[in-house]
């Protein structure tokens, strides 16, 4: 749990991800496209990558381990929370707040 969230807090958006998961490249895409430089950490490229995905469920509570974002450090959710944001217009002032857009 500590190491996952020394690396939330290093970044402005941090997403964890595994490369075969069609919802983080869709959720990835989305920060690029805004043109957010988000580090990407794929679990299924990290020795410890089980180990952060069972840190990260327990951090969410439910649903799916992965896509998991983190925005200023702090946990914001999956694919659904960020879909949610970005459609209710609120996810860009979010990503402002933390520099990590400068529009």
């Amino acid at each position: 749990m500590d190491s996952v969230m020394k690396m939330a807090s290093e970044r402005a958006v941090v997403i964890f991800t595994l490369s075969s998961c069609c919802m983080c490249h869709t959720v990835t895409r989305l920060f690029r496209d805004l043109g957010v430089n988000a580090f990407v950490h794929e679990l299924d490229q990290d020795p410890k990558g089980k180990e952060i995905e069972r840190a990260l469920l327990k951090l969410l509570g439910k649903g799916p381990p992965v896509p998991v974002v983190f925005i200023g450090g702090k946990l914001v959710g999956g694919t659904n929370k960020i879909m949610s944001l970005h459609l209710g217009g609120e996810l860009v002032p979010m990503l402002r707040n933390v520099g990590a857009l400068w529009l």
